[in-house]
């Protein structure tokens, strides 16, 4: 109970070595956890109804773009198993702290985009739930005060697990785990009666474009969204735990129950498209199924969202503090939580749609964020040990200063991958523009001469070399 109990007094510092006692098992349970919201299934709907691909190409491209992105996540992972810290605050000893500004707050609008989807969405499942067991209307426009009310159990659910830390986080992820997936599993099965399999089989290929903007899609809306977010959960991993464990507990994890979500969304949808495009997906879900499966399905849909966001406001919260906001890490998690209460209010009491935005909004984010992933990754060719104590020198003279407190490398590789995702991204080629983004992000920095190594700590370095 005590660890359940205690409120999580580090920020970004890095963590002890002997304080650092995690198992890439632990990793499992948390991105299994985070993973099983219905969000994949609306998503999975996406490729049917809107990319045109049949349900074996959606099969193909839920592995690799949701399982395949989280090993990326695993990747990420062993940085923080390296270092000890958040991604972002190792992100400042590849672009500098003045450099690693523009990524972090790319970082952070990323993480409150996506806790005001799950807040939403949560919202919309409770009232949902109220309207079944008080009569009450299901429209958030025409009971505002009720609709303030969800989003405000759900963003204080998601403060009480979010503002306690990694120990809490890590002991809810499991068993919750086993509670919501069971009844995810129950409320698929019922699902999976409602399929129109002739419609199934009817549905003829999509192109290897769009297959290409599928990957792209999930992708960004999986792995890439979570992967600046690797480290924070990893910082506390034994500096013995091997990288392929690390790469495999995140893509089983995640892809697990993400594959399942999203080729389910692409079944239902190949007989009905109204999911893809529903204002209210909870409502959608919820017309598919048998009266009696309404009530379990929506406690499953609330858990399954609550466990995602309540890991993505504790990221949030450390996100904030390496922009510099020099206050506890609570108040952080206690800010973003303010942030993503008001977004909620514009979508459900305001804006006329839910999902095309939601879409937009990934996909625009996906860009940067997978530009800062490739100069990440490509530094860590070669850097396999971060300065604890320059990760948090914000001053001149500092190991990571460099010039003017920017890596000039790093920083231009990350714009011109950036600007150049943008580019295809207006032109309609949405299928390469991310792939153009890593490309030219990770080749540009090694160009430059990026990853020329960080000096190793001689007590890892023999370590480091057993590990991989």
């Amino acid at each position: 109970m005590r660890t359940l109990s205690a409120v999580e007094q580090r920020g970004i510092e890095p963590v002890p070595e002997n304080q650092r006692n995690g198992s890439p098992l632990q990793l499992f349970w948390v991105w299994f956890a985070a993973n099983i919201s219905i969000l994949g299934l609306p998503l999975g709907a996406t490729l049917v109804a809107i990319q045109g691909l049949d349900i074996w190409q959606a099969l193909v491209v839920a592995v690799i773009g949701a399982a395949g992105s989280f090993a990326v996540v695993g990747v990420i992972s062993t940085a923080g198993r390296r270092g000890g810290a958040p991604s972002m605050t190792l992100s400042r000893a590849v672009f500098g702290p003045r450099g690693n500004a523009g990524p972090t707050f790319v970082s952070l609008l990323s993480r409150l985009g996506w806790e005001t989807v799950n807040t939403t969405t949560g919202a919309f499942v409770l009232l949902s739930l109220f309207s079944l067991l008080f009569g009450s209307s299901a429209d958030s426009k025409t009971v505002p005060l009720l609709a303030l009310a969800a989003i405000a159990i759900f963003e204080i659910c998601t403060l009480l697990v979010s503002g306690l830390g990694h120990a809490a986080i890590l002991v809810i992820q499991k068993w919750a785990t086993w509670i919501f997936g069971a009844l995810n599993i129950v409320v698929a099965v019922a699902l999976i009666a409602t399929v129109d399999w002739s419609a199934v089989t009817a549905i003829p290929g999509g192109s290897f474009g769009a297959v290409l903007v599928g990957i792209g899609t999930m992708a960004a809306g999986t792995g890439i969204g979570w992967a600046n977010a690797g480290a924070d959960m990893a910082r506390y991993q034994k500096t013995s735990a091997k990288t392929a464990h690390l790469v495999a507990a995140s893509a089983a994890g995640a892809g697990i129950p993400l594959v399942i979500l999203i080729g389910l969304g692409a079944l239902l949808s190949a007989g009905d498209k109204a999911l893809a495009t529903a204002g209210d997906p909870v409502a959608a879900i919820r017309d598919l199924l048998p009266s009696w499966m309404a009530v379990p399905y929506l406690i499953a849909a609330f858990g399954g969202l609550l466990l995602s966001n309540h890991l993505s406001v504790y990221s949030a919260g450390l996100t904030t503090l390496t922009l510099g906001v020099r206050i506890p890490r609570v108040w952080a998690v206690a800010v973003d939580v303010v942030v993503t209460f008001l977004g909620s209010i514009y979508f459900m009491l305001i804006a006329d749609s839910f999902y095309g935005p939601f879409i937009s909004f990934i996909s625009l984010l996906a860009i940067p964020i997978t530009a800062w992933l490739a100069v990440f990754l490509a530094d860590m060719l070669k850097r396999r040990w971060y300065d604890a104590d320059a990760l948090l020198d914000m001053g001149r003279g500092g190991r990571y200063w460099y010039t003017g407190g920017i890596e000039w490398r790093a920083a231009g590789s990350w714009l011109a991958a950036t600007v150049c995702g943008y580019v295809l991204l207006a032109a309609g080629q949405s299928g390469i523009a991310w792939i153009v983004a890593f490309a030219v992000g990770a080749a540009g920095y090694l160009a430059l001469g990026g990853a020329r190594g960080e000096l190793r700590a001689p007590a890892l370095a023999d370590a480091e070399q057993t590990r991989g």
